[in-house]
């Protein structure tokens, strides 16, 4: 079934959502119908009609689609009842050649609007509008855009009538201008001269009868340029109307994920779709100014008193400011440079105007130049447009650049790869602020014309809030710094004005997205708890509910932790990093808890079987993990809960945790019952990846995690043999009161000839004459020494085992 056929089976809403359609675009639904075969056969998506390059195949297009009205009409039946549909298809033919063979670009565009509704229409069996991947605001913006290509078409149609009727008008009056001369003359003669009697009477007819046609045609000319100027100011509105929703919305929303995404939110996404609408703003904006400067021409030839308010200069003013703010507001920062900025160190960034292509700004490519301000001068800025563009706050190296057009995406950008702040001018310090909560920014700015000249734009942007640094070890107050900016600063603020308290689930989203982007499983609602008990310890306030609690600025990031020399971002950074670099995959797997205290960690464990043990972060230290087990006491023989001294990075640099999890016989299940070797075993160094020996031909050696004093509890945890093997096992030790296990000897030759020799001894007291090296041990059967002396012995390790005694398994 043809599309043409499926609208014919619209009811209701979706009927009459067609016929706005027809009536919003002004092309007549009768061409649609009678010529649906051929328009529907046209490949209408293959011209880019914002090429100019296409115009030519959009023309042929175009005379097509009027032969084909006109064949209709030909081909229409004689009978009365046709005859009116025939003389209005002549004049539909007519009037498509009158009104789209002066832009034929924005008929293609138009029919490709037409079909695209039509399929969203038919889309939907209710026949209403079927939900589309965009959204309804972009379904306005689009909308509203063609809207605004037909009322220009329309508006230009109108202008080239006006400027045929002017050119008559002048023309009579000039005809007009010539009978008063001949009459001049005539009357120079005697009165009764034949003549001026004969010639006088005749002129004067046509003198008065060209006045009347005059006058009628000024008043004409007059009501259509009233009628024109109404009509701009309409179309005016509704270009400044959908340009705030473009600028002030979604070009604003963009910016707001771009900030989020520098504290770890999702990408802000790519700037094509807000480019494609500003370019069609620009162009529409651009030819409206054309048509203004085009009727005040007309005006200038034929100048006439307009009763009432005048509304051309106002309409040449806000074009041109539509213009200014499109062109202004559309010269962004597509590339952020670091929000923590180390001195000497080299950034990078990139920006982009957005209507740079669509203007040809690049015909004369603008050179754009990046300078670092500081707070205070950010404001300036704002609130005076004159201030001098060379004040700045520090000097910047490679800071100039040229913008470069991108034919095949049509971009207009420059990227600055090598800057380097070389020197910062710090402010003097309020109160108790720190260095390293002072905000700069990097502003990017430049001058073009366009049109040869014809205007000129002074454009700048200013980057997000920049902290600069001079040390490795300011970078985590830094950090929260940005961080604090970038979750909670408003729209349209005062440069770099934030609230000093906020929400604890706001502050629990923004420490989630950071991170979640770092490593990430995000956090639970556990671990959000944990985090606000953390936040406010030391402070009288109901835990139960942490909804309505507001953390400080202060709390956040300045006074220390009860007990602690360090505040509460500097730990939860810490805990942040170490997880990034050392534990991300046992954290993505689930395997450590972290945030949980001490007191909660011992209940835990005390409810479960000896050998239990969970990872939590430490309290005390920066960036460290500590691991609780439980256990025996070896002094009272009471259960408890050990804690081990916390690991850091360092120590994770020389010994990774899985390895250090594996040498530990006293763990054994991960809480609540997941055997350490299924948690850890893919984070286990294989012995096979050690060198024998280094490229100074040493043999390597590896250190071993061990337990001193704490004995293994066997006795409690008939697991404990067959978790991973401990290679400082010692039977002689009073620490070690458990034999080695086998969970991960493979490929261990000194575990598996210990492991031999110890089962040879107990092989060896079923016989007590012994047995020398040429003993049959394939007599023996091993199954029932290894399997009492090792229960659930993995299978390799098994056939490792039976092939040392010489078995064949």
């Amino acid at each position: 079934m043809s599309l043409i056929q499926r609208l014919q089976q619209l009811q209701g809403e979706g009927l009459q959502k067609l016929q706005a359609l027809y009536m919003n675009t002004q092309f007549p639904m009768e061409i649609r119908y009678y010529c649906a075969a051929w328009i529907e056969a046209q490949d209408w998506q293959g011209i880019n009609v914002d090429d100019l390059n296409m115009e030519p195949n959009a023309r042929m297009l175009l005379q097509e689609l009027i032969q084909q009205v006109n064949q209709k009409a030909e081909g229409l039946s004689t009978d009365e009842m046709m005859f009116p549909i025939r003389l209005k298809l002549y004049q539909f033919a007519r009037e498509l050649d009158q009104r789209w063979s002066i832009s034929p670009l924005s008929f293609v565009r138009t029919i490709r609007y037409c079909i695209e509704v039509e399929h969203s229409l038919v889309d939907d069996v209710g026949g209403t509008f079927s939900r589309s991947p965009m959204s309804d605001s972009h379904e306005n913006i689009e909308t509203t855009l063609q809207e605004l290509r037909v009322m220009t078409a329309d508006t230009e149609k109108d202008l080239d009538n006006l400027q045929q009727k002017q050119e008559m008008f002048v023309f009579q009056y000039q005809e007009n201008l010539k009978l008063q001369n001949q009459l001049a003359q005539l009357q120079l003669l005697p009165e009764r001269d034949p003549n001026r009697m004969a010639q006088e009477p005749t002129l004067k007819q046509k003198k008065q009868d060209l006045e009347g046609v005059l006058q009628s045609e000024a008043q004409r000319l007059l009501g259509m340029r009233i009628n024109l100027a109404d009509k701009h100011k309409r179309m005016f509105e509704k270009i400044k109307e959908v340009q705030h929703t473009v600028l002030e919305d979604e070009l604003i929303q963009w910016k707001r994920r771009q900030q989020l995404a520098g504290i770890g939110g999702p990408p802000e996404g790519t700037l094509d779709q807000l480019q494609k609408w500003c370019e069609v703003l620009a162009e529409i904006t651009w030819h409206n100014r054309q048509q203004i400067k085009k009727v005040e021409l007309l005006r200038q030839q034929l100048p006439m008193n307009v009763p009432g308010n005048d509304l051309l200069p106002e309409l040449n003013t806000t074009i041109t400011a539509l213009l200014s703010t499109l062109v202004t507001s559309t010269f962004i920062i597509e590339k952020q440079p670091p929000q923590v900025l180390k001195k000497e160190t080299r950034f990078a960034a990139s920006v982009r105007l957005l209507v740079g292509g669509k203007l040809n700004v690049h015909m004369n490519p603008p050179q754009v130049k990046a300078t670092i301000v500081s707070e205070a001068q950010a404001k300036n800025l704002l609130n005076n447009d004159n201030l001098g563009m060379n004040e700045t706050s520090g000097d910047i190296l490679n800071n100039c650049g040229v913008m470069e057009y991108h034919k095949e995406s049509g971009n207009l950008t420059v990227t600055f790869r090598n800057m380097s702040l070389k020197r910062i001018r710090r402010a003097d310090r309020r109160g108790s602020e720190f260095v390293t909560e002072e905000k700069f920014t990097i502003l990017f700015q430049s001058t073009f014309s366009i049109a040869s000249g014809e205007l000129m734009f002074q454009v700048r942007t200013m980057s997000l809030p920049v902290v600069v640094i001079v040390h490795g070890n300011q970078e985590s107050n830094a950090l929260a710094t940005v961080l604090w900016d970038n979750a909670f600063a408003e729209p349209g603020r005062v440069p770099f004005s934030v609230p000093d308290r906020v929400l604890w689930p706001d502050m629990g989203k923004a420490l989630n997205s950071k991170f979640m982007s770092a490593n990430g499983r995000s956090l639970s609602l556990e671990n959000l708890n944990y985090l606000a008990q953390k936040a406010f310890s030391g402070q009288n306030i109901n835990t139960d509910d942490y909804s309505q609690l507001q953390i400080s600025w202060s709390t956040f990031n300045r006074d220390p932790l009860p007990g602690r020399s360090f505040t509460f971002w500097k730990w939860f950074h810490g805990v942040q990093e170490l997880t990034r670099k050392h534990l991300r995959g046992p954290w993505n797997d689930g395997s450590i808890m972290g945030f949980v205290s001490r007191g909660q960690a011992q209940d835990l464990l005390l409810s479960r079987p000896h050998g239990n043990f969970l990872l939590r972060f430490s309290d005390s230290e920066i960036g460290g993990v500590t691991i609780a087990w439980s256990g025996d006491d070896p002094q009272t023989g009471t259960s408890q809960v050990w804690n081990l001294q916390p690991f850091t990075g360092e120590d994770f640099n020389i010994r990774s945790l899985a390895d250090r999890i594996q040498d530990l016989p006293h763990l054994v299940y991960l809480y609540p019952d997941i055997p350490k070797d299924t948690a850890f075993r893919s984070y286990y160094t294989p012995m096979s990846d050690q060198p024998l020996t280094t490229n100074s031909g040493y043999v390597g050696s590896v250190l071993i995690s061990k337990i001193p004093h704490i004995p293994v509890s066997c006795q409690d945890n008939p697991a404990t043999p067959s978790s991973s093997y401990n290679p400082g096992y010692d039977p002689q030790s009073p620490g070690s009161s458990c034999p080695p296990s086998v969970g991960s000897m493979h490929g261990d030759q000194q575990a598996m000839g210990n492991m031999q020799e110890s089962m040879m001894n107990d092989i060896g007291s079923d016989y007590p004459g012994g047995f020398d090296e040429d003993f049959d041990f394939s007599s023996v059967s091993l199954d029932d020494y290894t399997q009492e002396y090792v229960p659930d012995i993995p299978m390799e390790v098994m056939e490792e085992l039976l092939r040392g005694f010489g078995v064949e398994t």
